[in-house]
């Protein structure tokens, strides 16, 4: 490793990490940016300031064959954010990188695999997030962002902030979903966040200042999923929507057939 380089690599990584953060950039974007330049450091040895195309065709050939292509990617544009504005260096697309073009729908479960995964899901916090996210259509970073003043219980609706594209935008709130999320919030009672984290058990999540861990998250609902027999699967599905009910338990309306179901929150 040449040691001369590193004092202007770590200089020039810091004045990336300022400009990312100066750009109002989502955090996973600031995130992805960075890690594309501590990467490319570590493969060149920290000397990234003049990379000619036959490095850039090694270190992306390289990544490809241990990642995906949203990996190289993301690499690709750090690098070109890094190039702008901490090299101050005009930026010339590689014409050697062309990530394919794809455009995939999204995985719909079926009513009756919701059902099977709130059924299947016993911590009620990761029960109650997502019946929510199901219900109000939400992004997993929308629903962790989720504070107890987005909920607009008066205009059934709720605010969802700082989503896709550094947007906000207003999304129905079922009655069913609201009056799960009320019993949900008796049990913590966090003065902030609705989704608040397990850290410190039920005690400390009243005064817990950060949400559900993001890969716990995502690591049960990859169990609960496994356990219910659940894959992804291109077929035809039905689509649910969330209907008001006078009942304290949630209903649901599938808009195929019109058959009605219910689920509790525990």
């Amino acid at each position: 490793m040449d040691t001369t380089a590193a004092p202007d690599f770590e200089q020039r990584y810091q004045t990336h990490l300022q400009h990312l953060q100066l750009k109002g950039l989502q955090p996973k974007t600031i995130d992805a940016y960075a890690r594309a330049i501590r990467r490319m450091g570590e493969y060149f040895d920290q000397q990234i300031d003049n990379l000619s195309p036959a490095q850039l065709t090694d270190y992306f050939t390289s990544l490809l064959s241990t990642h995906s292509w949203s990996a190289v990617k993301h690499d690709l544009y750090g690098y070109k954010f890094f190039t702008q504005h901490v090299l101050g260096q005009p930026w010339q697309m590689p014409s050697f990188i062309r990530p394919p073009k794809t455009q995939r729908l999204p995985d719909i479960v079926t009513v009756e695999q919701a059902q099977a995964l709130f059924a299947a899901t016993r911590t009620l916090s990761y029960k109650v997030f997502f019946f929510t996210l199901y219900s109000l259509g939400l992004r997993l970073g929308e629903g962790l962002a989720l504070r107890v003043g987005d909920i607009d219980a008066e205009r059934h609706r709720v605010h969802i902030r700082d989503a896709k594209g550094n947007r906000d935008r207003l999304v129905p709130l079922p009655q069913a979903t609201l009056s799960v999320l009320r019993r949900f919030w008796a049990t913590h009672r966090n003065a902030e966040l609705l989704f608040p984290n397990r850290h410190g058990g039920l005690a400390g999540a009243r005064l817990a200042r950060t949400p559900l861990d993001r890969g716990g998250v995502q690591k049960t609902l990859r169990q609960v999923a496994a356990d219910c027999g659940l894959k992804k699967r291109s077929r035809r599905t039905a689509c649910a929507m969330p209907t008001p009910r006078t009942s304290s338990r949630p209903a649901w309306t599938c808009c195929r057939c019109k058959r009605s179901w219910a689920t509790t929150a525990s």
